[in-house]
């Protein structure tokens, strides 16, 4: 289980605003050029566990700056998908 959860770290430490766009089309999530890569921004290179919740809270507040509050809450539910 700890392969997974470092798996799954890494992949959201070094996500590019590509894979958000991408990621946001497949689980109809909608996201903006401009706002994936303000995301992206924030999460790249920074050692974020999604598996903790009060990280995962901070994330979302964070994206909830960049991309309004109902984005946020889509990509929290997508989180507790990953993490559950």
């Amino acid at each position: 289980m700890q392969l997974i959860k470092n798996m799954v770290n890494l992949k959201v430490n070094s996500i590019t605003a590509e894979d958000l766009l991408k990621y946001s089309g497949q689980f109809n999530i909608k996201v903006t050029r401009p706002q994936a890569e303000k995301i992206a921004a924030y999460l790249r290179g920074k050692n974020f566990d999604i598996f903790d919740d009060r990280t995962r809270s901070q994330i979302v507040r964070e994206v909830a700056k960049i991309a309004g509050p109902e984005t946020a809450k889509e990509i929290n539910k997508l989180f507790l998908q990953f993490t559950s």
